[in-house]
């Protein structure tokens, strides 16, 4: 028994493009994990902005949590866009609930009172809408 079951790849239907699309937001997903992991402040202060007050360990420490998470889900997402393509659906509408609730919850639920939106409010709006255009894709059968 190995550490991984054998590559699905051969059965993948969809579009070629949907586990690129895929890859690239395991990549951006890393990228922001490794930040908020290890970065000195997590990110909270130099990129999102936010002054931490005298609650800076808590605030870092939660930002390191969801560095943690995203690089545990980053990895998962690289292996399905690298080897476990028939999997591809499955992961972009998880990348669509997790984005569309970061968005929901930056813009509409608990916006910031400062009115600045760090990055990621942004990049969650444009993940969602593009996430579900290769989530189309990939649920449509390649032409032989």
């Amino acid at each position: 028994m190995s550490f991984l079951p054998p590559s699905t790849n051969g059965q993948y239907q969809g579009a070629r493009a949907a586990p690129w699309f895929l890859a690239l937001a395991a990549a951006l997903t890393l990228t922001t994990g490794a930040i908020h992991s290890f970065l000195p402040d997590g990110g909270a202060e130099t990129i999102a902005g936010l002054d931490l007050g005298d609650r800076r360990d808590l605030v870092i420490g939660v930002f390191r949590w969801e560095g943690a998470s995203q690089l545990a889900l980053g990895f998962g997402m690289l292996a399905v866009a690298l080897r476990y393509r028939t999997l591809t659906p499955l992961f972009l509408g998880l990348v669509i609930v997790e984005r569309g609730l970061m968005a929901l919850h930056g813009w509409v639920l608990s916006p910031p009172a400062s009115g600045h939106h760090p990055p990621q409010h942004y990049g969650s709006l444009a993940t969602v809408a593009l996430a579900a255009v290769f989530l189309a894709l990939s649920l449509r059968s390649r032409r032989p």
